[in-house]
């Protein structure tokens, strides 16, 4: 019985043509990473569990696609945990490696593995795809790119402003503007987790406040009150957290409220002097907001957090964050090394670019010349002239057999293929060729030796 032919929930096929529009933004993000000093680096599509797990928060954990043992491993299995439903440890006892879940924590087991090897402060870029275990839903897949850029060894707020700057850059080149870049810092929130009598409970906060895009904050009361944070907390989270105004009126909301409190500044400042300099700086595709109610619940971050936003006509969740994070190294063995970076959300850009019909018109690459298949004695003999062309950077193609004329014919126009290449038993007799326009329909004869220098003026090469 044959098999339906399927494939998993939160995966894709790609067609050519998108594969085609995916290089397009692919290039322009890699050519802007190297413009700003970054380089190259790639690690294993799998890591050992044990580097994955306890990074990313209980819910990122959860998401983690994890490897089941084979062979003789299988024999590690704790089944008394499982018999005692001990899952989590079960789970473990079973799994020794996971597929990554992002690029940040193996980028970090990278550094602290090859510290001896690398420059500091070092410049990376990594465009691979990584793997989640969350439900399928329109723009967010299980298996997806990441695109991330990051500095790692230096502890300048100079990094900061590169990274909003290198976003700025990339959406500039992809045409998309009106994109809205969030800041926020992580000790503004463990302030204001100070100040409500919450600090031990910051995770559960952060995590909260990380679904706001999604769930606002009236949708993140209830999830406050559901998880039973004091009634007390949450009059106040409500009130804090529904005040708008313009990114001044909301730095000297919260500086006022820190100042009362006699809080640390140290975040607030960070955040200050990034806008000081921002406010002097002419963007291009993006604008910049203080948004104090953002969160970004990934444990490791542990200053500035950023989060991307779309252009208000489309309706999708971010298409971009990161932040600093100061210990992540620690964990392999690396300490007091401080890092930050951001990543692009390539798969929901390549929905808001096709949304707003931002792609180029003429993004694909088509065969531009097809030599029609008249037997193989003849093609033997004008094998060479293909050679020739592609060597000199034209694209193009024999058929490989020797069909009607009608169906060669029918296959260049379903490829949009411009120029046909006739050389039938006459032409070779006569060493000339035809080279036919598929639009125009008009159609030159000239000696075959010359068919270069033609096919070179007609495209222009």
């Amino acid at each position: 019985m044959a098999i339906k032919p399927t494939i998993p929930k939160g995966t894709r096929d790609f067609s050519s043509e998108e594969i085609f529009k995916r290089n397009y933004i692919k290039n322009i993000l890699v050519s802007s990473f190297e413009i700003f000093g970054y380089e190259p680096v790639e690690t294993p599509s799998f890591e050992k569990t044990e580097t994955l797990m306890g990074q990313y928060g209980d819910e990122g954990d959860r998401l983690i696609f994890k490897i089941i043992n084979s062979g003789e491993k299988v024999k590690k299995a704790d089944l008394n945990s499982f018999e005692k439903e001990d899952y989590e440890k079960f789970s473990r006892s079973i799994s020794e490696k996971a597929l990554r879940y992002d690029l940040t924590v193996p980028f970090a087991r990278y550094v602290s593995q090859n510290q001896n090897k690398i420059t500091f402060p070092f410049k990376r870029y990594q465009i691979q795809p990584v793997w989640r275990a969350d439900r399928p839903q329109h723009g967010r897949f299980q298996e997806f790119f990441q695109c991330d850029a990051d500095i790692i060894g230096n502890r300048s707020l100079w990094q900061e402003i590169e990274m909003i700057l290198l976003y700025d850059e990339v959406f500039s080149r992809l045409n998309l503007k009106g994109v809205k870049i969030r800041i926020n810092h992580r000790k503004i929130l463990s302030n204001i987790c100070s100040l409500l009598e919450i600090s031990d409970r910051f995770n559960e906060f952060t995590a909260v406040f990380d679904k706001i895009d999604k769930i606002g904050i009236d949708g993140a009361i209830k999830e406050f009150e559901i998880k039973k944070f004091p009634q007390k907390a949450i009059n106040k989270i409500n009130s804090l957290f529904k005040f708008s105004g313009t990114t001044i009126e909301k730095l000297k909301f919260i500086e006022k409220i820190f100042k009362d409190y006699k809080s640390d500044k140290s975040g607030l400042d960070e955040i200050s002097f990034v806008l000081k300099y921002l406010d002097k700086t002419q963007l291009i595709a993006s604008t910049v907001d203080f948004d104090f109610s953002l969160a970004r619940g990934l444990n490791y971050y542990t200053g500035m957090i950023i989060e991307v936003s779309p252009p208000p006509a489309i309706k999708i969740g971010s298409i971009g964050g990161g932040g600093r994070y100061d210990n992540l190294t620690s964990k392999f063995g690396l300490k007091n090394i401080s890092g930050i970076g951001i990543s692009f959300g390539f798969e929901r850009i390549y929905h808001v670019i096709e949304s707003l019909k931002l792609f180029p018109e003429k993004i694909k690459k088509n065969t531009e010349v097809l030599f029609l298949n008249f037997g193989n004695d003849i093609i033997n003999n004008i094998h060479n002239e293909i050679n020739k062309l592609r060597k000199n950077n034209i694209s193009c193609e024999l058929y490989p057999s020797n069909d009607k004329l009608k169906k060669q014919l029918s296959y260049a126009n379903k490829k949009a293929i411009k120029y046909v290449v006739i050389i039938g038993p006459e032409e070779f007799k006569e060493k000339k060729c035809i080279i036919k326009n598929m639009i125009s329909g008009e159609q030159l004869s000239f000696p075959l030796k010359e068919l270069y220098l033609k096919l070179k003026e007609m495209l222009k090469v």
